[in-house]
């Protein structure tokens, strides 16, 4: 068929003359599309009452039920990256990114009919399960394909895409309000026809990404441009391959350290970032209305988003090793400081210190492809890289539950609301410093590991 031939690693090959900047728009379009999962929260209020519209109803969910969706949806994610990510390299990025359009636009499609049916378990197998796996290929298909393209800016060139993921929600969320608004009727929430259309134009942007990628031919090179830091990076791209194969890769300690390190940082990260709305209003009682906190999330969203391309692009010129170390001791300091800001009742002080965080929680995920290809080689880091992220799956469960259990925990013992967080921000604190202790441990590999071409 003439569409699985174009979808084909070998009719993926950029002819001569191809610009290297059009695959970002690709990998970009790709990553806002799958991004819609950080914006999935706008959905839970109207899940929660379906059946009664204006109110729960006793069939309507609860929205601790409706809230496993999301957290399905990240673990198969980190399932899929892990079970597909071999499958990439030799499958080339047409077709993974083709395959993350049909699953996510599919679990959309099969979400809308669990919301007809009212069945949760059917959203579940659609938007978790089914919408995870694209979810999955989506975010590591343009891996290591930018990383082919930039090998003298792969810090860059990951940034740019991963960017994108970071920012879907700032598309995604607008997008379902206004469709929700606009097929409400006295019997309906708009939910399912909204997952409706989001799976037509989702799968339209995406289309665009697979019509649009290129592979680099055998032997290219990237152009060198005037002065000495362009020349260095260019000689460093140059450097004769040191990869290392993806089974080889995880049995590495350094493989492990580096698991440890965005584990840690996700971590950290997360569970704050999905408990900012009631977190701020919590502890600045009376100062911060409810509007104020939806701005707040979404300054964090942007913050999320920016430190992707920034922090992942400044480590093209101070290395990965020292990124890391700055994300994870000045991460650390502040997370301590938080309750002291808390309770010097400092707003400005607690948003810029979120906004420093959650940009560098952002900038974690951007950096780690660059950081797996410094140590592993570029030839299996899509591979790597999916194993990689069977750490966020774990984070994605772990931040949340750290955050939300000793809170109630914090707040059933008669600690006030305002200082229930405290314990819990000593803690992340906390697993910031076993972050940079995994991060100071990290070594290139034994040269007997590198490929010498005897096994794919």
């Amino acid at each position: 068929m003439p569409l699985l031939t174009f979808l084909d690693r070998d009719h993926s090959i950029a002819p001569a003359g191809f610009s290297r900047w059009r695959v970002p728009p690709a990998a970009l379009a790709i990553h806002l599309s799958i991004g819609q999962a950080y914006a999935f929260s706008v959905f839970n209020l109207p899940l929660s009452t379906l059946v009664g519209i204006d109110h729960a109803a006793p069939d309507d969910w609860k929205l601790s039920t409706i809230g496993w969706i999301f957290s399905v949806a990240i673990v198969f994610l980190g399932l899929s990256a892990f079970t597909f990510g071999r499958w990439l390299e030799s499958a080339g990025p047409r077709k993974a990114m083709f395959a993350s359009a049909c699953c996510f636009a599919g679990g959309l499609l099969a979400a809308a009919l669990g919301v007809r049916w009212h069945s949760i378990a059917v959203i579940y197998l659609g938007y978790g399960v089914l919408g995870g796996i694209g979810l999955g290929l989506g975010y590591i298909s343009p891996v290591s394909t930018l990383m082919k393209w930039f090998p003298d800016r792969p810090g860059m060139a990951t940034g740019l895409a991963i960017m994108g993921f970071g920012g879907g929600a700032m598309i995604g969320s607008p997008l379902a309000v206004a469709l929700m608004a606009h097929f409400r009727t006295a019997s309906s929430m708009g939910v399912a026809e909204s997952f409706v259309a989001m799976s037509a134009l989702y799968f339209a942007l995406m289309m665009f990404g697979v019509f649009t990628v290129r592979l680099p031919a055998p032997g290219w090179t990237p152009p060198i441009g005037a002065g000495a830091a362009n020349r260095a990076r260019a000689a460093r791209a140059a450097e004769a391959p040191r990869d290392v194969h993806v089974d080889r890769a995880i049995k590495t300690q350094s493989f492990w350290l580096l698991w440890a390190v965005l584990c840690l940082n996700v971590t950290a990260g997360i569970g704050v970032l999905g408990q900012a709305s009631p977190m701020i209003q919590e502890m600045f009682p009376g100062s911060i209305s409810a509007g104020a906190a939806a701005g707040f999330v979404g300054l964090l969203s942007l913050a999320n988003m920016a430190g992707r391309f920034i922090w992942s692009s400044l480590s093209d010129y101070i290395g990965r090793p020292r990124t890391y170390a700055v994300y994870f001791a000045l991460g650390a300091v502040l997370y301590a400081a938080v309750p002291g800001v808390g309770r010097a009742g400092s707003v400005t002080l607690f948003v810029a210190f979120y906004v420093v965080i959650m940009s560098m929680y952002g900038g974690g995920f951007a950096t780690i492809p660059a950081y797996l290809r410094d140590i592993f080689g570029v030839r299996h880091v899509g591979a790597i890289h999916g194993r990689l992220l069977t750490a966020w799956s774990l984070a994605g469960v772990a931040g949340p539950v750290l955050v939300n259990y000793i809170r109630e925990y914090q707040i059933g013992r008669g600690v006030p609301k305002a200082e229930a967080y405290t314990v819990t921000m000593y803690i992340m604190a906390g697993l910031l410093v076993f972050g940079m202790m995994a991060n100071a441990r990290v070594r290139p590999v034994d040269p007997s590991l590198w490929w010498r071409g005897t096994h794919e």
